[in-house]
Parts: C-alpha cells; sequence; structure tokens
C-alpha cells in the first residue's frame, strides 16, 4: 500500500454547486472541473492508504455527534496578496464548520493536521488565475446568495488525474436543522 491524498468537505448542494463550479471554470480557474464546489473542514493531506479505515471511522464519529445547521453564502471576499484566491463567503454556518473541523483534525485522532493558514471557511471560486479574472470573480459575484440545510460532510480522495472524488458521505447525528436566524451565527456543533 502506498499514500493517498484525502480532503474532507462540505457539499455546496445542487443547483448552488454546479452553478458555482461553471462560473469558476469561466473565470479561467482550469481546476474548477476536478474539484467539487465545497466548503473545506480538511485541506489535502496525503496519509497512509492503511489509514483510510480508521479516518473513515473518526469522521463516523465526528459526524454522529453533529447535528444538522442552517449554511448561507453571501457575497465574495478574497485571501489576496496573501494567497490568490477569490470566494464566496459563509455568513451562517460558519461558527459550525469551524467546529467541525477541529473535530476532523483532532491532535489524538487520525489526521492531526496543522493549517499553514488560520481556518476561514469559505467557497472558492477562482485561485491562482490572472489578477484580472480575480477582479472579475469577485465583482461578478459580489451578490451572489445561496442557502441550504447541512445534513453532514463527505471524505474525498485525490486522484493521479489531480480529480477529486467522494469516497463516503458522514451524515449527522440529528434530524432537524434549527430555523435559518437571520446574519447572525445560528448553527454550532456539540463538543466531543
Amino acid at each position: 500500500m502506498g499514500t493517498v491524498t484525502i480532503g474532507v468537505s462540505i457539499a455546496v448542494p445542487e443547483p448552488h454547486g454546479s452553478e458555482l463550479q461553471q462560473l469558476r471554470a469561466g473565470f479561467g480557474d482550469a481546476s474548477a472541473h476536478g474539484i467539487p464546489t465545497h466548503v473545506t473542514l480538511l485541506p489535502p493531506t496525503e496519509i497512509d492508504e492503511a489509514a483510510l479505515p480508521a479516518v473513515e471511522a473518526h469522521l463516523t464519529e465526528v459526524a454522529a455527534a453533529g447535528r444538522p445547521f442552517p449554511m448561507r453564502l453571501s457575497g465574495t471576499g478574497t485571501f489576496r496578496p496573501v494567497s490568490p484566491v477569490v470566494f464566496v463567503q459563509v455568513v451562517s454556518g460558519a461558527e459550525a464548520c469551524t467546529g467541525l473541523q477541529q473535530q476532523v483534525r483532532d491532535p489524538a485522532g487520525p489526521v492531526p493536521r496543522e493549517l499553514q493558514f488560520p481556518y476561514h471557511p469559505h467557497v472558492t471560486v477562482a485561485h491562482g488565475i490572472d489578477e484580472a479574472a480575480m477582479d472579475r470573480a469577485f465583482e461578478e459575484l459580489a451578490g451572489y446568495e445561496a442557502e441550504w440545510p447541512c445534513t453532514g460532510f463527505a471524505l474525498y480522495e485525490q486522484g493521479a488525474d489531480s480529480v477529486w472524488r467522494k469516497l463516503r458521505e458522514f451524515p449527522f447525528g440529528g434530524a432537524v436543522v434549527p430555523p435559518q436566524a437571520g446574519p447572525a451565527e445560528c448553527g454550532s456543533i456539540p463538543s466531543r
């Protein structure tokens, strides 16, 4: 057995996922069709393939303790000049995403990953393309809005062709999504 590159994320559901993926491709981001539209919980991480069952068991526990929460995207942001990224902002559900990613990367768990930058939940719509295209993405999606009930997350593997493929979904243990509380944070994940 060798190594595999995995990631954990919350998929942006249809029709929003395909819409944002097409827009990303339209801005000239060649990686758009190889990356499902998502909010990252664990960035690309190389692990020993033999560790996958332990990772799946850990993610099952994290999901079982989680509860559905409202997600809402609104407007754009950027990490420039630090990183060449334009994104759609997570304005509701960010606190819950932050709690989830901490649990996924638990130092006592199978993927105790340190992050290169502080965690900031977002949906990338342009990455590593020319500045004019980045500016266009930032401006054209400034009024973008989408919302849905987040009911779980998924484990992905990056193939040799650089395409990310879903290995497994992990639904949350609770069944009811609390109502949207407006622009303030409204989702929370109980700690383990």
